[in-house]
């Protein structure tokens, strides 16, 4: 079976400063851009903006 290059997987970094990362797959072809997702932090205790890192 072929791997999917169309949906590779991106680590999501808070931006509180903490340090915590999620990952996800993103979809090249619809999103070229950098994915932000606002997630829950459990070190802030709170939701943030978790913006994908390359």
């Amino acid at each position: 079976m072929a791997r999917d290059t169309q949906r590779p997987v991106v680590k999501l970094r808070s931006t509180a400063g903490t340090g915590y990362t999620y990952a996800t797959r993103k979809n090249r072809r619809t999103s070229p851009d950098r994915l932000v997702l606002r997630k829950y932090d459990p070190r802030a205790g709170r939701h943030v903006d978790f913006r994908e890192e390359r």
